[in-house]
Parts: C-alpha cells; structure tokens; sequence
C-alpha cells in the first residue's frame, strides 16, 4: 500500500465543482503539481474568497483589471484538464494498492474523479474515495497540529505536502499513545 496525498483548489457553486489546480505528494517522496489551462478565469476572479487567496498562488497574468487577467499558459504546471487527467491517473497507479488522504477531502475527491468524468469512467485502481484526515484527526482527539512553517496557503502542491506531513505526526502520536 502507498498513500498519495492530495489537494485541489476548485470554484464551487453550489452546483459545479470546477478545478484550479492540484497537488500531489506521496510517502516516496514524489509530487505532481497542476492548473488547469480549462478553469474558468473570470468567475474565479470575480468570487472575492478565491480572488483574495486563491489566484496569488497561480501562474496568472494580472494587471490589476478584472478583463485582463488570464492564466501564464507558458508556465510548465498549466495544463489542460485531459493531461492532467492521464498524469494525475499515471501518479496514483505507481503506488502499488494506493489509497487517497487529504484534509477535508469530500470536496477534493469530488474534484479529482470529475477528471474522468462520472464516477463510473474512474479508472481502474483509482480508490473510489478519500481518507479525511481531518476526521482521523478527530477520531484521535483532535490534537494541537505542529504548525507548518514555509507552506504557501491554498497552494495544492504545499496543502498536499502539509497533508502528508500532518498525517505521518498524526500516526506518531497515535502510535506513542498506544505504547507502540
């Protein structure tokens, strides 16, 4: 078994979940990193919590209007949805037996199997579902979490990293409490 961490940044509408970016981290050491080429610029932009912390963490071009801003398509991490799809399908199924983690991940996972679209296109050994951490957290007590010092907020690839590393804390301590 190998976990793969995950994060997704994603506008929500009560109706759509549209993807941003994604990130990947895993027990190995490896990572993946995206955005989506495909997000809707504009409405992201004009939905003031995303605007305020989600677009600085993006390879966005922005000259301080709202008509001008669009997405650094030079940028290596920017990428259409269909790409991100095969390597995101790629990065999970290197892990032999994976299984998903992330921090309030009902979302996230929503956001990750949409790449395929409905669930029923899910490639095969891509885990129908996310481990929350933030309910293991709870189920062990909710503990004081050590903070995360050089983690860029709302930045995917960083929130996996965080994930991960709150996860391996997590087990510590469970472990320590048990006397293992």
């Amino acid at each position: 078994m190998e976990i793969c961490y995950d994060d997704t940044e994603f506008l929500e509408d009560g109706q759509t979940i549209d993807l941003i970016s994604i990130g990947m981290a895993r027990d190995d050491g490896a990572e993946y990193y995206a955005v989506s080429s495909d997000m809707p610029v504009q409405r992201i932009f004009d939905h003031p919590w995303l605007r305020q912390h989600v677009i600085p963490s993006l390879p966005v071009r922005n000259a301080g209007s709202r008509q001008l801003i669009s997405v650094n398509l030079t940028d290596p991490a920017v990428k259409p949805r269909t790409v991100i799809a095969g390597e995101v399908r790629d990065f999970i199924l290197a892990c032999p037996d994976p299984q998903l983690w992330a921090w309030y991940g009902a979302y996230d996972h929503v956001a990750l199997c949409q790449l395929w679209g409905p669930m029923a296109q899910l490639p095969h050994g891509i885990p129908m579902w996310t481990n929350d951490l933030r309910q293991e957290s709870e189920r062990l007590g909710n503990p004081r979490l050590p903070p995360m010092p050089g983690i860029r907020e709302y930045h995917a690839l960083d929130d996996a990293r965080e994930v991960r590393c709150r996860r391996r804390w997590l087990e510590h301590a469970a472990a320590s409490a048990d006397g293992h």
